[in-house]
């Protein structure tokens, strides 16, 4: 038995080994060799102006798949999935273009923005919505089975939550890229006054198969019960709101089951916020 534990562990000790340097080729790689835009082509840089001003977009919108899953929250997205977003969230997520990182943060800390109006500078309703959502979202705190008056921490932050990549798929490509856009869009949140943080709350309970070609109902199949906490992520929730967060929302699927997952924790779940959501699958409000 020891024996075969002990093997467990060496074979997890390897595997995060191979991840990490991968990943740290990938940093290094992309700071010394040249680059051309991922959105456009051209040559000069990882991102040129213009594809950066079209990731920043006209400001993010409520999107809302059809037919809608069961348990979805209100999912802002900040681009459309199409052209330049599209060719610089596959070279992020795909080709590994950890630089992109930022840009897709900024995007997403403003789909954020839109899922929970608050403090700090940047596009959004004015000083009076904002307080007005601070307000319902005290109510909220206050109204929840096991919260008393005061339960939500003053100050506290906002908890981005990404949809957890299958560990697998993070082994593949070197890097987690939700995670990745996650943590730069929370620097971004910060930077503006928000705070926020990323906590590891979530975790695939078993295999799921690739979502790739299957339709709305059998994506739904795919993921349920899927995602559990992991251990002692009741405290981390405890400390703020929940936002969802992913790279793209297609049938929202794995938004759905990340909110079941996030609710049976104990947290608390007041949106979602996507950097892109394709313009077919959608139905605008």
């Amino acid at each position: 038995m020891c024996a075969v534990v002990h093997k467990g562990w060496r074979a997890g000790l390897a595997a995060g080994t191979v991840v990490f340097m991968r990943g740290w080729w990938q940093e290094i790689a992309d700071l010394v060799l040249p680059a051309d835009c991922a959105g456009c082509g051209r040559p000069g840089g990882a991102l040129c102006e213009r594809c950066r001003g079209a990731l920043r977009g006209s400001g993010a919108r409520r999107v809302k798949p059809s037919p809608v899953p069961p348990g979805l929250p209100v999912v802002h997205a900040a681009v459309d999935y199409v052209d330049e977003a599209r060719a610089v969230l596959l070279a992020h997520k795909e080709r590994g273009a950890l630089r992109l990182a930022r840009p897709l943060g900024e995007a997403l800390a403003g789909a954020v923005r839109a899922a929970c109006p608050g403090p700090g500078p940047g596009p959004g309703p004015g000083v009076g919505s904002r307080r007005r959502a601070g307000a319902e979202l005290d109510r909220v705190f206050e109204a929840r089975p096991g919260y008393g008056s005061g339960a939500r921490p003053r100050g506290g932050p906002l908890l981005l939550v990404p949809v957890p990549s299958a560990r697998r798929a993070v082994g593949a490509r070197g890097h987690d890229p939700a995670r990745r856009i996650a943590l730069a869009a929370a620097g971004v949140l910060r930077g503006g006054g928000r705070p926020a943080r990323v906590p590891a709350v979530l975790r695939q309970r078993r295999r799921v198969s690739d979502q790739s070609g299957l339709d709305a109902r059998q994506r739904r199949a795919n993921v349920m019960g899927a995602l559990g906490a992991v251990p002692g992520s009741g405290r981390l929730l405890a400390a703020g709101p929940v936002v969802l967060v992913d790279d793209l929302m297609t049938t929202g699927a794995s938004l759905a089951e990340a909110a079941r997952a996030v609710t049976a924790a104990g947290g608390l779940v007041i949106g979602a916020a996507v950097v892109a959501a394709p313009l077919m699958r959608i139905n605008r409000n």
